[in-house]
């Protein structure tokens, strides 16, 4: 038994190794809302732990070189948490991570979980299927192995997302004295659709899931259909209370890293190229569910319908490359790169390029990107919640107007203020394009004013908190 009193479990920790020039390595601190949310509850917490998996070679050796993989015992790591809590660091072998998260984390349940297979070609559930399943047992054994060695008496453990949806069950046998909530980042979904896994994968992975004392979802949606998934397989309602918390974003630090030097800059090449144009702006990574080839298939047949937007409206896409060791990535990639090209072929003039497309991580270009942005263009398939569109509405400096799907989270949030579309529906999202270029600036400005409201009432720290809170009620 250990002595931290709360403990966060994750794939991915808050401490990253990376090369850097001349063949060093160098450690980062991780960005983003939801780590600095963690971080900041971790941080007041004396001994509270941070469990994460090596995610390459570079990582497991450092956490190999770690007293009992704990990183404040190597200097540079000890320097980076800067002495406000510690990390974890599980160095699995590289083939059980290789198949636990490209195999079943990737390649099984985000497909699933964003309802992205082709039923007449995947899944295919065989004995390969199997070994790949076999790891990720052993991943989620690994870490509730380690939470149970570091936790305290009575500890508060918060698990992560659906790379461990099997910890909760295997931590209670393990320690059945600590109090265990999970947040799932992710949709869920029907339990027609779930019930494409074999059977006794669909049962372990819900039971696995409702051995916690507190689940948490991004909308009241996703929780009930959970628990629909739970009645129709596990025949029962689950142990644990399922709550929603929806999580926003720091706007705060979010719009001072928006206005450094670096953005800045990439603001004014941007307003070089694309001049007085409207500007329809998307971020994202190259991921399935994401929908950017659909998204351009709707920009082009805007242009298509509405010649009057002809040299008068720009569309940047700015992509970070996702899970490219994928085949199903790479070939989507190309085919949007593609499209991207047919577009400007069909209609680019001399002084004007319709698509801007940019895939690669360029963080100042696309928080530029944001705030140039007239429309911000979300057509996800399906997701959890999407902080992307929450952080296009406080960044634009323009009263942009948000087209966004009703298959993602951010729809509950944003509510009427956006409008909706169907993702698969092409001519609604081109029309949906047009009536936010012609929408009249009052109305632009009112609900700019309400969405700039709920974008910002979510912070990741009092997320985090109020699970924390929830669970010390149970």
């Amino acid at each position: 038994m250990g002595s931290a009193p709360l403990v966060v479990a994750s794939n991915r920790g808050p401490l990253s190794v990376v090369p850097v020039e001349h063949g060093e390595d160098e450690v980062r601190r991780g960005g983003g809302g939801l780590v600095s949310g963690m971080q900041a509850a971790l941080a007041v917490t004396p001994d509270a732990v941070w469990i994460c998996a090596a995610l390459n070679d570079r990582e497991r050796t450092v956490a190999r070189r770690a007293q009992s993989g704990r990183l404040s015992t190597v200097p540079a790591f000890a320097e980076a948490l800067a002495g406000d809590f510690d990390v974890r660091m599980l160095p699995l072998d590289a083939q059980t991570f290789r198949q636990a998260y490209n195999g079943i984390a990737n390649s099984t349940l985000w497909f699933l979980l964003h309802m992205l297979w082709e039923p007449a070609r995947a899944p295919i559930f065989d004995q390969a299927w199997r070994r790949q399943w076999a790891a990720y047992q052993r991943y989620n054994l690994r870490f509730a192995e380690a939470i149970a060695d570091e936790a305290a008496d009575g500890a508060t453990v918060m698990v992560q997302d659906y790379h461990l949806f099997l910890a909760p069950r295997m931590l209670r046998e393990l320690r059945p004295d600590v109090h265990i909530g999970h947040f799932t980042h992710v949709p869920w979904i029907p339990s027609e659709y779930f019930a494409m896994l074999p059977d006794d994968v669909g049962y372990d992975l819900l039971d696995g899931l409702s051995a916690a004392d507190l689940l948490g979802f991004h909308t009241p949606r996703w929780a009930e259909q959970f628990v629909e998934c739970c009645q129709a397989i596990l025949g029962r309602a689950p142990l644990a209370a399922v709550s929603v918390f929806p999580l926003g974003i720091d706007d705060a630090d979010l719009v001072d890293r928006a206005h450094r030097r670096d953005v800045n800059a990439a603001l004014r090449q941007l307003d070089e190229t694309v001049g007085d144009r409207l500007f329809i702006g998307r971020v994202d990574r190259t991921e399935l569910s994401k929908n950017v080839y659909r998204g351009l298939l709707a920009f082009r047949e805007l242009l298509r319908t509405h010649p009057e937007w002809h040299d008068r409206v720009v569309h940047a896409v700015y992509d970070y490359p996702s899970r490219e060791d994928l085949p199903e990535y790479r070939e989507y990639i190309a085919a949007v790169e593609r499209l991207a090209r047919e577009i400007d072929d069909e209609f680019a003039t001399d002084d004007w390029t319709p698509v801007l497309l940019e895939i690669g991580d360029d963080y100042p270009g696309s928080l530029a990107a944001l705030r140039r942005s007239d429309v911000i263009f979300v057509n996800s398939i399906r997701d959890g919640m999407n902080l992307v569109v929450l952080e296009g509405i406080i960044l634009s400096e323009r009263d942009a107007v948000v087209v966004l799907s009703r298959e993602a989270g951010a729809a509950y949030v944003l509510g009427g203020d956006a409008l909706l579309i169907n993702p698969f529906d092409v001519s609604q999202s081109a029309a949906a394009l047009h009536q936010a270029l012609s929408m009249p600036s009052e109305e632009r400005s009112s609900r700019a004013r309400r969405l700039r409201r709920a974008a910002g009432a979510l912070p990741p720290a009092p997320w985090f908190r109020s699970q924390l809170d929830a669970l010390s009620r149970r």
